[in-house]
């Protein structure tokens, strides 16, 4: 039988409270540290044209994707490109009508970095979160958020953790912030989501094809929608 590394109770549970703590702080001084920036951020994005355009690579890249995938089911459209793929030909996805959030823990990625003077050139928003105020990623951006954390769950503070946690958390905050500038209540937020409107009361046909921003009128009548999806009118998103 090959040996394995094993960890007693009592060691696990006190590695798992540490983390949590030092994420916890994180985000607390995150909190506190919130300021006008933000604010403009926000404002930003709610007079964005065109598509709010995440972008990292790396772990970052993951936080990227999942923070354009919060934004567009809020009410705020926006996709994600991977920074590294940008390079390559995916940079023509952007355009001037665009907001470009760039996330970077060193606000050094080479990759950023690289398309940078393209989306300055084409005229995009450019915002900037990363945890070094006078890296070349935030002195380039037209507002950067600071994420910086203290130091990272990980004991030899290398593997990013509470510096991600952190991202994740200020891109929900924007997420949020805008959702509620929008007006988004329990009557707009369901139509987003093909699980909420079946619960609502649709079919799950109606379900997956209706855009309508409430309920189908049916719903109110009888436990599930019977109407064909045809019939329910289509809306534009607010």
């Amino acid at each position: 039988m090959t040996d394995h590394p094993t960890s007693s109770s009592g060691t696990a549970l006190a590695s798992a409270r540490r983390t949590l703590q030092i994420e916890c702080q994180g985000l607390q001084d995150l909190s506190a540290r919130l300021d006008d920036s933000f604010t403009r951020v926000v404002d930003l994005l709610l007079a964005c044209r065109g598509r709010v355009v995440v972008s990292g690579i790396g772990k970052t890249g993951h936080i990227a994707r999942k923070i354009a995938a919060t934004l567009a089911s809020t009410g705020t459209p926006a996709f994600f490109v991977h920074a590294a793929e940008a390079v390559h030909g995916d940079l023509g996805m952007i355009t001037r009508d665009d907001v470009l959030i760039a996330i970077s823990y060193s606000g050094s990625g080479e990759e950023l970095l690289t398309i940078l003077p393209v989306v300055r050139r084409m005229g995009a928003g450019l915002v900037a979160i990363t945890g070094n105020a006078q890296s070349e990623l935030a002195r380039q951006a037209d507002i950067h958020l600071d994420a910086s954390v203290a130091q990272e769950a990980c004991p030899l503070n290398l593997a990013p953790t509470a510096s991600t946690t952190a991202a994740l958390a200020l891109g929900d905050a924007l997420a949020v912030a805008c959702l509620e500038a929008r007006g988004f209540g329990r009557r707009t937020l369901p139509a987003r989501t093909r699980a909420a409107r079946w619960a609502a009361g649709c079919s799950p046909t109606c379900a997956t094809s209706c855009a309508r921003e409430t309920p189908c009128p049916s719903s109110r009548r009888t436990p599930r929608c019977r109407r064909p999806w045809r019939s329910c009118r289509p809306r534009a998103w607010a």
